[in-house]
């Protein structure tokens, strides 16, 4: 058994074929979904695939660092009330983004913050999205930081040195498509970090793996990802998806 920890199905892209898309990634392994919110745009839809699969796709509740801009309370404050409505599993995604936008550092900065406190608050883990920001997300990381908050840096794609730090706070390893990237380099690191530090994910419908890069990706995909790093600790893609399976079982409670 496979879990996608971190998966947007729910988006448009997927409007034609979800049906066929679910039924794939069953077919494949992959046995529960993990579905990150974005923001207040795209949470009736993602509720909804969640109200049709209420065995398969599990949701999170956030505020993505992309959609922080000047409105950024009023769509916390949506965040909230969505949480006290129904049981969400996480907080996310969340974090910051530096790589699409910098005018608005100190918003997400805040931001990000507010919706670590949440997850203490709820007892419930974090998905936090990082680019271009490892320095001022393991800052507030470290000043935030309780024995209860538990959760994942989401698509890393860090060095040996920040994997260690995300390791000595307690948090997972998303591992994701770049691991099969040609020259990411991402191989070298993970071969020397130990599964019971990661779990997978595929970022649907973004970051598709080799061999299918240049597709639209999807939940089935994580078949590959998951061969690609039983490759480099040289052990069985069984043995993988039992470690994985259970690393993310008991970090999202499902």
């Amino acid at each position: 058994m496979l879990i996608d920890t971190h998966s947007h199905i729910y988006s448009e892209d997927f409007n034609s074929d979800i049906d066929e898309v679910i039924n794939h990634a069953y077919e494949n392994g992959v046995r529960k979904i993990v579905l990150p919110n974005i923001d207040s745009s795209s949470v009736k839809k993602m509720l909804d695939l969640v109200d049709s699969y209420p065995q398969i796709c599990f949701p999170l509740m956030g505020l993505h660092p992309t959609s922080v801009t000047e409105d950024y309370e009023e769509e916390l404050t949506l965040v909230e009330y969505w949480l006290t409505k129904r049981k969400f599993y996480g907080i996310g995604e969340i974090g910051i983004d530096l790589y699409w936008e910098t005018r608005f550092l100190e918003e997400q900065q805040t931001a990000f913050t507010y919706q670590l406190r949440l997850a203490t608050k709820y007892k419930i883990p974090v998905v936090i999205h990082v680019r271009e920001s490892f320095d001022e997300v393991y800052e507030i990381l470290m000043m935030e930081k309780t024995a209860d908050l538990q959760g994942v840096f989401h698509s890393f794609t860090g060095t040996k040195e920040q994997a260690d730090k995300i390791i000595d706070l307690g948090f997972k390893l998303g591992v994701g498509g770049i691991v099969t990237f040609k020259n990411s380099g991402l191989d070298k690191v993970l071969q020397d970090v130990d599964l019971s530090h990661m779990i997978l994910e595929t970022d649907s419908p973004y970051l598709t793996p080799a061999p299918n890069r240049g597709k639209r990706n999807e939940s089935a995909n994580i078949i590959y990802i998951a061969q690609k790093v039983a490759d480099l600790h040289q052990i069985s893609i069984d043995e993988v998806a039992r470690i994985t399976t259970e690393n993310a079982t008991k970090l999202f409670g499902i």
